[in-house]
């Protein structure tokens, strides 16, 4: 067994799984196949643990007991298991009728006018909050539900902020379902700076951290509220950004507890909504508008996506989802309108080749549309920087 940090292999943490009983006490979970590559960095143990989706929940006592069973390991500073749920024709779905099991304990509970550098953050006046070192402004891009376009206006807001003179990093906080490395196409997995804390991927000159990084793609991921939140403070925070203008954070979708944590808990410079024009989408972006303002986030503004459509063939125009919803949605709350994104076939494209628009076209009229948002995000910061009279909203993970 190893006895110190720097001896710390994948050999000795499967011995140690070995000893963990895999459902229903048949077997252990490294000979059941249900442990995924393991990846340690600066002493710490990465793996998730593949079970039935249905026996999530009923799933934690193992979960726990192999997180336990690792941290036991003479060396290992921390471990951080996750459950995935085995994905059709794996043979796992029918659900096994369970044996009793011991409960788990409760979790504590305009475009032209010249980029505008965001002053760096003061130190914060709220006790036991910090921000993070070399970032001067993180700010969030979210969505009160799924599906509205939020990962494709992350990757363009972060690289229509980087062409217009910034120093950027994005952070792919949607843990459930991680999407940036596609669109930016980066493969691979991160290298670590001495052993220790990880070095970002890199394309077109974007600083990125994803879980999908360390995570294989089609996995689903089935994660509870506090997993969530150590997951994001290690990729915040255990990772080398360097000297950045703005980190862009992807958040989670919706306004549950994950995502409410994390507005909580990082030191938002500011939010970008993100929504489609129609009533059902605004019902849910307003939810997420409230609740960064309960907790005392800056609102940068509301962009429209999906905002219109134009027949390549006849150049008419269409209003699938409705028209102007989001810009009449912020002048009634008092919010900026950022723009207006078009629903158009040449932004999916090259999302889905991992191109981005703003990179693989960017003096066309979509890349514009991006560059022009990003630059009023960038004013939106400099009017939004820290007063003297007043404390900064920052986080500490827990």
């Amino acid at each position: 067994m190893p006895a110190d940090t720097g001896t710390i292999t994948k050999e000795a943490v499967l011995d140690r799984l070995k000893t963990v009983n895999g459902p229903d006490f048949t077997g252990n979970i490294v000979e059941l196949g249900l442990v995924s590559d393991i990846f340690i960095a600066d002493s710490k143990v990465f793996f998730s643990i593949t079970v039935p989706a249905a026996r999530a929940q009923e799933m934690e006592p193992l979960r726990a007991a192999a997180e336990r069973v690792v941290k036991a390991i003479p060396g290992v500073a921390g471990a951080m298991v996750a459950l995935t749920a085995e994905k059709k024709g794996g043979g796992m779905e029918a659900p096994v009728a369970p044996r009793p099991q011991p409960a788990a304990p409760r979790p504590a509970q305009p475009a032209a006018r010249p980029p505008v550098r965001p002053a760096p953050a003061a130190p914060s006046q709220t006790s036991g909050r910090r921000g993070v070192p070399g970032i001067a402004a993180i700010i969030a891009v979210a969505s009160g539900k799924g599906g509205v376009g939020k990962s494709t206006t992350a990757v363009n807001l972060a690289l229509g902020l980087l062409a217009n003179g910034l120093r950027v990093g994005l952070l792919d906080a949607d843990i459930y379902g991680p999407s940036i490395p596609r669109l930016l196409g980066i493969r691979g997995k991160p290298q670590t700076v001495d052993g220790k804390i990880l070095k970002p991927m890199e394309n077109y000159g974007l600083k990125v951290m994803s879980m999908g990084f360390l995570v294989e793609e089609e996995t689903p991921m089935i994660w509870r509220g506090p997993m969530v939140v150590s997951a994001l403070a290690q990729m915040l925070r255990e990772v080398e950004w360097g000297e950045l203008d703005v980190l862009v954070v992807d958040m989670p979708p919706g306004t549950g507890d994950a995502q409410l944590t994390m507005a909580q808990q990082v030191p938002l410079a500011g939010a970008v909504i993100v929504s489609t024009p129609q009533d059902l989408a605004l019902i849910d972006a307003r939810k997420g508008l409230n609740m960064f303002r309960k907790v005392d986030v800056p609102l940068l503004g509301i962009v429209e996506n999906m905002s219109y459509f134009v027949a390549p063939d006849t150049g008419k125009r269409y209003d699938i989802f409705g028209h102007g919803g989001a810009r009449r949605e912020a002048e009634r709350l008092g919010v900026p309108f950022l723009g207006e994104v078009p629903l158009e076939m040449q932004i999916r494209e090259t999302s889905d080749s991992g191109q981005p628009v703003t990179v693989s076209d960017p003096d066309g009229p979509q890349a514009r549309v991006y560059r022009d948002i990003a630059a009023k995000v960038a004013v939106r910061l400099s009017e939004e920087r820290p007063r003297s009279d007043a404390a900064v909203p920052t986080i500490v993970f827990e």
